[in-house]
């Protein structure tokens, strides 16, 4: 889209600029540090020119607690970048600081129940519970705790007894098959795993204690096991079988919030391991604070008695972060169960019951909502919506307008783009800012992002790839287990030296706003699950029948979101229903159920580079609609015939 062509759908009010938590922080940064700035854009250069002032000042100013003391922010350069040495503190800490009788902590439903709130005294007492169980099993300092858990108040409960130990959290979602949640947590070696036998989805139960019993069995580091619900699974003799209700029997127990160093390791996020196993993606208890505190009261707007939901799974980002909306002292409202279950309306239905004041969903979810012509707005009572947040993947000009016209008028959409990489959004909302078509408002304070041609050259209002110039403190400390950061160099340095390169196409519009045209790698987004290119490949590759394979999740013209797997048989073999249905089921068992493909397509021949990579990206984008001639050069392809069945495809 020409920028000059976007629609202008929202402007905010002059109280709601005066009210938002931006203006409070530019108020105080005039008074107490004499740093006058008359618009936001005058904010953010200096908070990435002067990138040290600005990190001390969100220090400061949201009054993190802290032992020790420091003689510089930052030091060194990305990676292996280290911030605030010498300073100790806790993330849980600063959530507890947020408790309040006038509101619960957490909100929650699935498919099967009702809606339950819990407390910030039911919470607390059952944190303080859990960590003295887990301390008397041997989890302690660095340790690492690893949850097989769906979205549910068990996994923010278990999160925050662990970081309260010092320990390490990692999770995955139940909708993983077990060589995908082995090919993560085994990296890091949990001594304890929390799990939960059966989850729903989608109308259906799914019983997952084969893939306990299986994770137990090749991940030896784990010494024991707490088991969340009923438990009817027999189970190793090697580990420690512990029930969840026994471990939270003690009312008595005192939460404890261990201070660590500013670079100990918060949790373990994972990538989509397109290019292999996943990466392991260590943050810091630090930067993951001070990068939360700041996105999600500056940019997001979060304040005390909010109420803020995201869809999504525990093996995603958002659940990290919509968590850390409670640091704002925020409600977390969580939602366990499929999006489409009994219909679309589910989550503006639970928008509703729930008073949700900051929704967060998917790009796809919102077009789909819109393909099926919903009318969230006038179906159900959103009195009570403030801002609505997507991400995901890019959301096109008529969504936007689709959310304006069919949601609420009145509305601060706030598309964001970010990742697992630092937890967070480089690029998302501006509540000084209007809301235009297609378009995300702002590059986020202390990110100091920019678009590159390929030979390292920024450009302004025109497609490159995303770079970030300076570092941030959510960027990883370092992968696990990667000698000598040899992984952390290559995935997001080898391109432009010295600058982080994130994957996506980027354009910087003359409003200083962002439009994300999709990732320039390739990675498999099926409702808020997230895995690579390879674990399907991976699975295919087993079968013997087929010779090479290509798999694509991209967006159609409609908005449709469509995951086809192209596979190249052997000689002689006939693509027929049996085997279609054998490659479904065994990707369902070995990846999981969001990954099953759309369709299974037979075609004469996979499109590679002169180099021998699979042209994922631009088949992609050809099926997207883009013109084939500026995405996939003939005359750089080991076999340019191949590309024309796609091109076909497009067309039609």
């Amino acid at each position: 889209m020409n920028q000059d062509s976007a629609k202008k759908l929202w402007t905010p009010s002059e109280e709601f600029v005066k009210q938002s938590n931006l203006t409070s922080f530019m108020d105080w940064l005039a008074s107490e540090k004499s740093h006058q700035f008359d618009e936001y854009h005058e904010l953010w250069q200096w908070s990435v020119k002067e990138s040290d002032d600005f990190w001390e000042a969100i220090l400061e100013y949201f009054d993190v607690q802290y032992n020790g003391a420091y003689k510089e922010v930052l030091k060194g350069s990305m990676p292996g970048t280290e911030w605030f040495e010498g300073l100790e503190l806790n993330y849980a800490e600063h959530i507890f600081r947020q408790k309040s009788t006038e509101r619960p902590a957490i909100i929650a439903k699935s498919e099967n129940s009702a809606i339950e709130e819990i407390s910030w005294a039911k919470l607390e007492q059952q944190v303080a519970s859990l960590q003295k169980t887990l301390q008397a099993n041997g989890v302690g300092f660095g340790d690492r705790v690893a949850a097989y858990l769906p979205n549910i108040p068990e996994a923010i409960i278990s999160f925050l007894a662990v970081n309260g130990l010092g320990a390490i959290w990692t999770s995955t979602s139940p909708d993983f098959g077990t060589d995908s949640v082995v090919d993560r947590i085994a990296q890091i070696e949990p001594v304890t795993l929390i799990a939960l036998e059966k989850y729903q989805y989608n109308g259906k139960v799914f019983d997952k204690s084969a893939a306990i019993s299986e994770v137990i069995q090749r991940i030896k580091s784990i010494k024991n096991v707490v088991l969340v619900g009923d438990s009817e699974g027999k189970y190793s003799n090697t580990v420690d079988i512990l029930q969840w209700q026994e471990c939270l029997a003690d009312e008595n127990a005192e939460l404890q919030l261990q201070r660590v160093p500013f670079d100990h390791p918060i949790w373990v996020l994972y990538s989509s391991g397109t290019t292999g196993i996943p990466k392991a993606l260590t943050h810091s208890c630090g930067g993951m604070l001070l990068e939360h505190l700041k996105y999600l009261s500056l940019h997001n707007n979060v304040k005390p008695g909010d109420r803020c939901f995201w869809y999504t799974t525990t093996g995603w980002m958002m659940w990290n972060y919509i968590q850390a909306s409670m640091l704002c002292g925020s409600t977390v409202v969580l939602y366990d169960g499929s999006l489409t279950h009994p219909n679309l309306n589910v989550l503006w239905q639970y928008a509703e019951e729930a008073e949700i004041n900051h929704f967060g969903i998917s790009a796809g979810y919102i077009t789909a909502c819109m393909n099926e012509a919903l009318t969230p707005g006038s179906t159900f009572d959103l009195t009570a919506l403030k801002s609505i947040g997507s991400t995901g993947s890019p959301l096109p000009p008529e969504g936007f307008t689709w959310i304006y016209n069919k949601v609420k008028k009145d509305l601060w959409l706030t598309s964001i783009s970010g990742g697992s990489d630092v937890c967070s959004a480089f690029v998302g909302g501006n509540p000084h800012w209007p809301v235009y078509a297609g378009e995300i408002q702002c590059r986020a304070l202390g990110c100091d992002l920019d678009a590159f041609d390929e030979e390292g050259n920024p450009v302004f209002d025109e497609v490159g790839e995303m770079v970030i110039k300076r570092p941030m403190p959510s960027m990883p400390i370092y992968l696990w287990g990667d000698e000598n950061n040899k992984r952390y160099q290559e995935s997001y340095f080898s391109f432009y030296p010295g600058i982080w390169r994130h994957g996506d196409w980027t354009r910087i519009t003359k409003r200083n706003g962002i439009v994300i045209y999709g990732r320039s790698d390739s990675t498999l987004n099926r409702g808020g699950v997230r895995i690579g290119t390879s674990e399907i490949y991976r699975v295919v590759n087993s079968f013997p029948e087929i010779e090479d394979s290509l798999v694509i999740n991209y967006s159609s013209r409609k908005g449709d979101d469509l995951m086809p797997l192209f596979i190249k048989l052997r000689q002689d073999v006939n693509l027929d229903s049996a085997l279609i249905k054998e490659i479904k089921s065994t990707i369902r068992k070995k990846t999981s159920p969001r990954h099953v493909p759309d369709e299974v397509i037979s075609i004469e021949d996979i499109p590679y580079t002169i180099s021998g990579k699979k042209m994922e990206t631009p088949v992609k984008k050809i099926l997207e609609g883009v013109d084939p001639s500026l995405v996939a050069r003939k005359d750089a392809m080991r076999n340019p015939e191949s590309i024309r069945i796609f091109e076909d495809m497009a067309k039609n």
